[in-house]
C-alpha cells in the first residue's frame, strides 16, 4: 500500500470516506437550496407590500393637498386619510391570497 503522506490524508477521495459518509442523493435538495427557495417566496410577498407602501405616501400627499385646497375640516381630513391607510393595508393583505 505504501507510506501515507499528509496530502493523502487531506484527500476527500479516500476509500474510508465512503465507508463513513454516504454520497449525497442527487434528487434531494440541500438545506441551503431550501432556504433560498423560502427567501424567494417571502421576497415576492414583501415586494408587493413595499410597493403598496410606496404608493401610499404619494396618495396621502395628493389627498392632503386636495382636502387642504377645499378647506375641509381637519377632523374629517384625518378620517379620510386614516381610511386611505386602512384601504391600502387591506389591499396589500389581500394580495397574499390572490
Amino acid at each position: 500500500m505504501g507510506r501515507l503522506e499528509e496530502r493523502d490524508l487531506r484527500s476527500l477521495e479516500r476509500r474510508s470516506m465512503y465507508t463513513i459518509f454516504h454520497p449525497l442523493d442527487v434528487d434531494e435538495p440541500l438545506p441551503r437550496e431550501l432556504i433560498q427557495e423560502g427567501w424567494r417566496h417571502r421576497m415576492g410577498e414583501i415586494r408587493f407590500v413595499e410597493l403598496t407602501g410606496a404608493l401610499y405616501l404619494p396618495a396621502l400627499i395628493v389627498v392632503l393637498l386636495v382636502l387642504g385646497s377645499m378647506h375641509v375640516n381637519p377632523l374629517l381630513g384625518f378620517i379620510v386619510m386614516a381610511s386611505l391607510l386602512v384601504g391600502f393595508f387591506v389591499y396589500a393583505l389581500s394580495a397574499r391570497y390572490r
